[in-house]
């Protein structure tokens, strides 16, 4: 984070805020993954993943406990590849903690690889292995 008055989060960061579905009764952690300096909204509005407590959902990703640089969260939380968010300043009451780049940029490349057809995705796989 900078500016003590007004923090910017950085990618990597994990936020306390509400779930634009559900409003302010009603929020979580969310992981911050995209903020560029020089790009419009910058530290107004972050490209974000949620996370969740539950656990039987297929495909949630585990938040192991060395990822973790500074900080935390109270429940264990997995990360919800497909919950992509758009979250503002205004809806994050606070910040959490800090995941290490290993972490979030396999995040990235994960949901560049999920969106792609099928069949690319395989081809892209394969290639990668």
């Amino acid at each position: 984070m900078t500016d003590e008055e007004r923090p910017i989060f950085e990618r990597g960061d994990v936020v306390y805020g509400d779930d634009p579905f559900k409003g302010e009764r009603d929020a979580r952690p969310w992981i911050i993954l995209s903020n560029h300096e020089g790009r419009p909204f910058y530290g107004d509005q972050y490209i974000a993943l949620t996370l969740t407590s539950k656990s039987w959902m297929d495909g949630l990703i585990d938040i192991p406990g060395e990822s973790w640089l500074r900080g935390g969260i109270p429940d264990e939380s997995r990360i919800v590849l497909w919950g992509v968010q758009s979250i503002v300043r205004e809806d994050i009451d606070f910040w959490q903690g800090r995941l290490d780049s290993d972490l979030w940029e396999s995040l990235i490349v994960a949901i560049i690889v999920d969106l792609l057809d099928r069949d690319l995705r395989r081809d892209i796989i394969w290639e990668v292995v």
